[in-house]
């Protein structure tokens, strides 16, 4: 190595630690303010922004758009959307579930048999849980049909993925044809 070289770097290594010790003295950069953290702020906040419109469109297809839209009036904080996000979530869930409710039919009961009864058999066959199966893999729902006497009563499928409202009404037609027999130990 030539001695040129050799002086060159001392100084400039005396140079280095002249400039670290100038900027020990200047206020340290919060990890926020470096440029690669801005840019991921930047990707997170447009991906936010992206999920966000998103949902607003969702949200109106099921009449549940929030009144203050985030992105119509100014540029929403990171923070700001991901409280919008899981905010419009909660609302567009709620939406679903009104608007399953409202779809599914009322089935009712068939005249003459209680809707007291019928919760006294569901009670005591599955602990009225509509979507309990037994142990063997036999008996489905509330009142634990099999499949062949569901189908009997109208029913199509597997009885414990049917609403509860259906099973009870596929229930009251069969004890309408069948009284309490064909629940030998709970239609007492």
């Amino acid at each position: 190595m030539s001695r040129k070289f050799c002086l060159a770097a001392i100084s400039c290594a005396l140079a280095l630690g002249t400039t670290a010790a100038a900027r020990a003295a200047e206020p340290e950069l919060t990890l926020l303010d470096r440029p690669a953290h801005r840019f991921e702020r930047t990707i997170e906040t447009h991906k936010l922004t992206n999920r966000y419109r998103e949902l607003v469109a969702d949200a109106k297809r099921f009449d549940a758009a929030p009144a203050d839209d985030l992105l119509e009036e100014r540029d929403a904080t990171a923070p700001e959307l991901r409280d919008g996000v899981k905010s419009l979530r909660t609302r567009i869930a709620a939406a679903k579930r009104r608007a399953k409710r409202e779809a599914t039919p009322d089935f009712g009961a068939v005249a003459g048999v209680s809707q007291a009864t019928l919760d006294a058999i569901g009670a005591c066959e599955s602990g009225g849980d509509p979507t309990a199966v037994d142990s063997s893999g036999t008996y489905y729902g509330k009142y634990q049909f099999d499949t062949g006497t569901w189908a009997s009563v109208g029913g199509s499928g597997n009885p414990a993925q049917a609403s509860e409202a259906e099973q009870d009404y596929r229930a009251s037609v069969l004890y309408s044809r069948a009284g309490s027999s064909p629940w030998p130990v709970c239609g007492q």
